[in-house]
């Protein structure tokens, strides 16, 4: 059985107990998230697609905490003017866990 939700503005395919980076995410480690934003659920070859949403569907997932991901260095450089620009970049994640999905 697997889900497909939408979690703040972005799109995963979920299976039970599976971890997943999302981007972050209010609440603390051990604390438990619902999500009703499901767009599809395949419940063994049965397949329930929403418009757009599903009615009375739920995805409940554990949050393990907080992590940063790696590094992006943004340089940006003008030729000849003399012109040299470097930023670095590090994205904030929450690590979940799917507890259960409904449907």
């Amino acid at each position: 059985m697997y889900a497909i939700v939408d979690i703040a503005g972005q799109q995963f395919k979920v299976e039970k107990d599976q971890k997943i980076y999302v981007n972050l995410l209010e609440g603390e480690a051990g604390t438990e998230v619902k999500f009703n934003k499901v767009l599809l659920v395949d419940n063994d070859g049965k397949v329930a697609v929403g418009t757009p949403e599903l009615k009375n569907a739920s995805v409940t997932a554990k949050i393990l905490g907080h992590v940063k991901g790696d590094k992006v260095i943004v340089f940006k450089k003008k030729r000849r003017k003399g012109y040299r620009v470097k930023n670095g970049h590090r994205q904030n994640y929450t690590q979940i866990q799917i507890a259960e999905i409904v449907a």
